[in-house]
């Protein structure tokens, strides 16, 4: 189903596009190609955290909430980069750094729709040479499918008529209880690395979870009273693989939650410092710090400036392909 939602501030309209298929559905806008909700027959809340506010989106406090983010995810150091013996200045947005590839980024860009049917969506976008800063001009397709009987499944592409740097995510924040913060969700990360960052939260190495508050290999029950706070890349891999479960969530409900995904790291983000003042969101209610959790699945942060991490270059004649996967069940269901 296809339903206007909005109109942004320049006068264009936005689309919400409805899918469906077994117990699960998933509403997704052209604007950002947000997965706006996510709803589970049965549970009397949606599972990702969204507003029916277009106002909140469009350069408001949720413009990252569930948005697809780049062309690089996460932190360029000094919001510049050297490729090929040339140096690529970017739009700083945090401090002195870039974050989710700047003010103006995919995370505000209108995707078209190229082709839907009741249970999967393709969004396709231009990227022109420059911008933002970012080399080449670059083609990017997203697709949203659902898969009975509560699989949600996002493919990414790109490609590049000139060497470029990509880094993809999505930034949906998942709440499986309805409450208005995780407290008392269970998350597993199959991780025995992570990078260390410094104060600005930009990568300073590489480092072995054990012992360590980011071992969540055997999983740890998440409370907003705790010292230790997530913001942090889990080092699932040296480089892109083949789609595997690397992590599951588990609200006090039952609720679950399994990601998987291609791609070589994971970060976990507790939005302590998130809201969506003055916006109420999809549950009735102003969204405020702790009010859920991302896992964005995508390259190690920084990886632009550091040679030793797994490549974010693109070139003309390679396809960036990302596959990333979230499988749901509620207790008493059996998960495939």
């Amino acid at each position: 189903m296809i339903r206007r939602f909005g109109q942004l501030q320049d006068g264009r309209p936005v689309e919400a596009i409805t899918l469906q298929a077994g117990s699960l559905s998933a509403t997704i806008l052209n604007y950002g190609a947000i997965l706006n909700d996510v709803r589970l027959a049965g549970v009397p809340y949606g599972l990702t955290l969204g507003s029916p506010d277009l106002a909140a989106y469009d350069h408001g406090p949720m413009d990252y909430f569930g948005a697809l983010v780049g062309p690089v995810a996460n932190r360029i150091s000094g919001a510049s980069a050297e490729l090929d013996g040339e140096r690529f200045q970017f739009e700083a947005n945090e401090g002195p750094n870039t974050l989710h590839g700047g003010p103006k980024a995919l995370h505000n860009a209108l995707w078209q729709l190229a082709e839907h049917s009741e249970s999967a969506v393709m969004l396709e976008v231009q990227l022109p040479d420059g911008a933002g800063g970012f080399p080449g001009n670059r083609h990017l397709r997203a697709r949203y499918s659902i898969e009975a009987p509560a699989r949600l499944r996002m493919d990414l592409w790109a490609k590049t008529d000139r060497a470029t740097f990509l880094n993809l995510a999505n930034h949906s924040y998942w709440n499986l209880d309805g409450t208005k913060t995780t407290e008392g969700h269970w998350l597993q990360v199959r991780a025995d690395r992570y990078t260390t960052v410094d104060d600005h939260l930009i990568p300073t190495g590489v480092a072995d979870v054990t012992g360590t508050a980011f071992d969540l290999r055997g999983g740890r029950v998440l409370r907003p009273s705790d010292s230790q706070r997530y913001d942090t890349n889990f080092c699932l891999s040296e480089g892109p693989a083949a789609l595997r479960h690397v992590a599951t969530l588990t609200g006090t409900s039952g609720i679950s939650l399994r990601l998987s995904t291609t791609e070589a790291g994971l970060q976990v983000f507790d939005a302590a410092p998130i809201g969506s003042a003055p916006f109420i969101g999809h549950r009735g209610f102003v969204e405020t710090g702790f009010c859920g959790i991302a896992l964005e699945a995508q390259n190690w942060p920084d990886a632009p400036n550091r040679p030793e991490f797994p490549s974010s270059v693109l070139r003309p004649e390679t396809l960036y392909h990302q596959t990333t996967q979230w499988q749901f069940s509620k207790p008493g269901d059996v998960m495939s």
